[in-house]
């Protein structure tokens, strides 16, 4: 018997997997795939994923293989600019890094940690009782876990056994997508492609090497069966209906295709059961939100699920789970979907377009979007109080080191100013600060594992109420 078995060795499982190996919590990922997907769907991280990195001291990796970009035309491909410094982090920048290598650096972390990774096999049934969940896999076998989390995909296999709804929309376009060589000169393709996206926003070819270019381009139709893949004669078909050329397009290293369909998963928890990732929510990729969505998941659920199994959790704990980020992947599908329609060639659609372009040029109104973009605008709901409970905290200074480096270990946080606070009786979850060298904008504040702001102020007695809230019963 394991604790828990995470289904699906994407991003957002292996990261949820080594979150709860970093607790002690035996881990058992299993993956339908045999080998990692050359489908490169998502490009970079945004800016809190980029700060869950550096919160558990794996940035530096990412940085290795990455490239900083400070570019606008995240929201609805609508060119303004990056507001950088302006932005409430210490990573002001959008870490370009193909979903491969993400995928690539995590599994690597999730083999430091221990954890079994067993691809070519995946969850095919599952019952749970008041113990655990007894996962049927794909070679027949049987394995008993406390906790199963299903990271499979939009098309989740775990999602439909537990019967979980999933409404929303159903596709109604569709955007061909494909790594291929180009033979026409790079000069006239950044001409076409210029030219091309004055209006066809899902347009594009990027290079990458030898000749080889990432393309992007609309679909004729939308087709019944999304996993079936493009053929070469299709894309090249829609290149010269939407470019003008198929710009000798030859010797595809692969070709996929996705849609705009838009749906929510209705509860992210059955019993012992969680979703996560593309498995409680899809939507359409506009402002690259989607892998960055599934990780922040991972983020969220990975020390509440290893509280639970550690034995000290406080009640309602782990449903907080679906009440955080049920919410933030309502606001994500909201803000695709108006993306989408931004993208829209009809006349209405486009006048919307450039009303919002203009209010775009006010500073507020383009910090605001690209914020909820970068997720760094998100609030979870712990009631009323100061401006930063329930927010996470940038990355500050202390004498001991970066903030974010006194987070690698996934423990909660006291910074205390006023060196009068105690956390006697959670020193087994909870480490004690007091040597802040930069300002908080509060005499002290308590930080959960992922770094949301859990408490806020000066006096012990109304901090007595806030650790068992969120770090169950003191020891001793």
């Amino acid at each position: 018997m394991v604790d828990v078995i995470v289904a699906g060795a994407g991003p957002t499982g292996l990261m949820l997997a080594s979150e709860l190996r970093l607790h002690g919590v035996d881990v058992l990922v299993v993956e339908r795939d045999a080998e990692p997907t050359k489908i490169v769907r998502s490009l970079g991280l945004h800016v809190r994923s980029i700060e869950v990195m550096d919160q558990r001291g794996l940035l530096e990796r990412f940085l290795e293989l990455g490239t900083k970009y400070e570019v606008g035309g995240f929201f609805a491909a609508i060119d303004k600019p990056w507001p950088g410094r302006g932005l409430d982090t210490a990573h002001p920048y959008v870490l370009g890094i193909p979903q491969n290598l993400t995928e690539r650096l995590l599994t690597e972390r999730a083999r430091e940690l221990g954890i079994e990774i067993r691809r070519s096999t995946e969850v095919v049934g599952l019952s749970q009782d008041d113990q655990g969940v007894t996962a049927e896999l794909a070679d027949g076998t049987r394995v008993r876990a406390r906790y199963l989390v299903g990271c499979d995909g939009g098309r989740s296999t775990v999602r439909t056994l537990l019967g979980v709804d999933f409404p929303g929309e159903p596709s109604t376009v569709e955007t061909l997508l494909g790594e291929v060589v180009l033979t026409v000169a790079p000069e006239e393709l950044t001409a076409v492609v210029a030219e091309v996206r004055k209006t066809h926003k899902r347009f594009g070819a990027m290079p990458l090497e030898d000749g080889v270019y990432r393309v992007v381009v609309p679909a004729e139709g939308v087709a019944e069966d999304r996993t079936v893949p493009p053929t070469l004669d299709e894309l090249k078909q829609q290149l010269r209906a939407i470019g003008g050329s198929d710009f000798g397009a030859h010797s595809p290293r692969w070709l996929s295709r996705f849609g705009n369909g838009t749906r929510l998963a209705e509860r992210y928890r059955v019993g012992r059961v969680f979703l996560a990732g593309d498995a409680a929510h899809i939507h359409p990729p506009m402002g690259g939100q989607g892998l960055n969505l599934g990780i922040q998941d991972a983020f969220n659920l990975g020390w509440k699920l290893a509280a639970e199994i550690d034995g000290w959790a406080p009640q309602g704990l782990l449903d907080s789970y679906h009440t955080e980020r049920h919410p933030v992947a309502a606001d994500v599908l909201d803000n695709t979907r108006a993306q989408m329609e931004l993208t829209s060639l009809e006349p209405g659609p486009q006048a919307l377009r450039r009303l919002v372009s203009e209010l775009m040029d006010f500073e507020e109104v383009n910090r605001y979007l690209i914020e909820k973009i970068t997720a760094i605008s998100v609030r979870y709901d712990f009631g009323a109080g100061h401006e930063l409970l329930g927010r996470r905290l940038r990355d500050i200074g202390c004498k001991r080191g970066r903030l974010y480096e006194l987070m690698h270990d996934g423990r909660g946080l006291l910074l205390d100013q006023t060196g009068r606070l105690s956390v006697a009786g959670w020193a087994d979850r909870v480490d004690h600060v007091v040597d802040v060298s930069e300002e908080l904008d509060a005499p002290a504040v308590l930080l959960r594992p992922d770094g949301h702001v859990a408490w806020v102020g000066d006096d012990q007695q109304d901090l007595l109420v806030a650790l068992p809230t969120w770090f169950g019963a003191a020891v001793g």
